[in-house]
């Protein structure tokens, strides 16, 4: 087992954070193994959804890492899909990803969420991207929004979630289908390479996306769920506070379609993008 994947999943912030760890590696799988936390779950003991995609980008980055070498960084994920399958209630999981095709800048994978008694929890199609070298590009600029501040009804609310405040994120603005959320940069939210760690910026994208739909729908007796997350990470996340800005596209009765947009809140340059299918019903 490489020293160095081993050291940059186990000692991470974040991944400490949440308690991942590299329980295997070798040329063709890899597997995080995440026990149960009640800081990483939703009402209910309920994994949350950020917490499932971060084990699995994880998984998906130790695998490339370790067939592409260690000379082909800096590493970031290019294409991101993840279908979610059923909930983890109170339920340790196992996110292995298994190696699809390795050409020399970009590994394809697919990663199986599981439990212990191998109930699918989800499962995602992800490409790495290894840089060779090549500092990170800059992004492009996000849209973003007029900077009115309006938390809404979610404001005081948000942080009460213990996935969501324990990453920092808070509410500046929540109305009629739009959201913008800030992530301050905290260590937990850390990557051993320095930056935010992608599994953290995928929570915001996520976050931002759910956000979106209640905004729409208002609190009241109704349960929700991520049924899909689609997103592209465009370089390693910088050390700093990050933006989400969040937009609900399209609307069919229960489900939502959000827009969402993940930014340096410093430079206002796009570091992911996305699209949180949502669902919130009675």
């Amino acid at each position: 087992m490489s020293n160095s994947i081993q050291n940059w999943v186990d000692q991470s912030a974040y991944g400490q954070a949440l308690g991942m760890t590299l329980a295997s590696i070798g040329d063709e799988a890899a597997t995080i193994r995440l026990p149960f936390a009640e800081a990483n779950a939703n009402p209910g003991n309920a994994l949350h959804g950020g917490v499932a995609a971060s084990a699995s980008v994880t998984a998906a980055h130790a695998l490339a890492r370790h067939v592409m070498g260690p000379d082909t960084g800096p590493w970031h994920t290019m294409d991101f899909q993840i279908n979610y399958l059923a909930a983890a209630i109170g339920e340790d999981i196992n996110a292995t990803a298994r190696l699809l095709r390795r050409g020399k800048e970009l590994c394809f994978l697919a990663v199986d969420v599981t439990t212990d008694e191998g109930k699918a929890i989800a499962n995602c199609a992800i490409a790495v991207r290894g840089r060779q070298g090549r500092d990170a590009a800059e992004g492009p600029p996000a849209k973003g929004d007029d900077g009115e501040v309006d938390p809404g009804f979610m404001g005081e609310r948000i942080a009460g979630n213990p996935f969501i405040g324990g990453r920092g994120i808070a509410m500046d603005f929540m109305r009629d289908g739009r959201v913008r959320l800030i992530m301050p940069w905290q260590g937990g939210n850390g990557d051993l390479d320095g930056g935010v760690h992608e599994g953290a910026a995928l929570a915001l994208l996520d976050t931002a996306g759910a956000m979106c739909s209640w905004s729409i729908t208002g609190l009241g007796k109704f349960k929700a769920s991520t049924p899909s997350i689609q997103a592209q990470v465009f370089a390693p996340p910088p050390r700093g506070d990050l933006v989400a800005y969040g937009n609900v596209g399209y609307c069919d009765n229960e489900m939502y379609w959000n827009d969402v947009e993940v930014a340096d809140a410093d430079s206002g340059r796009l570091v992911a993008r996305g699209t949180v299918l949502y669902r919130i019903f009675s």
